[in-house]
């Protein structure tokens, strides 16, 4: 069964950064995707965020509200929701 979209929103976008909201349904998918920038998430509520990674790994990755963290260009994934009800995130993306 296929999981349900994440929606993002771009909400800020400009020559130095992009910053979108994805929301997420209980279970919703970003669906496979590359970083082409740096990037920060800040997440907007407590929750879980379940990591699909190349050559089939997997791992969970607990956030808090408000506690952002930063990953480098290149990541390459496929984002989960594994809260058990919505979950929402700010990513900024970092242009050069």
């Amino acid at each position: 069964m296929a999981r349900p979209k994440a929606e993002p929103e771009v909400m800020v976008e400009n020559d130095q950064v992009v910053v979108t909201k994805w929301s997420f349904a209980e279970g919703a998918e970003t669906g496979w995707h590359r970083h082409g920038h740096d990037y920060v998430v800040v997440p907007l509520f407590d929750g879980k965020l379940i990591l699909e990674e190349p050559g089939g790994a997997v791992r969970e990755a607990p956030l808090g509200f408000a506690k952002p963290y930063f990953r480098p260009e290149g990541v390459e994934h496929n984002v989960v929701n594994g809260t058990n009800g919505p979950f929402a995130f700010l990513e900024i993306e970092i242009k050069r």
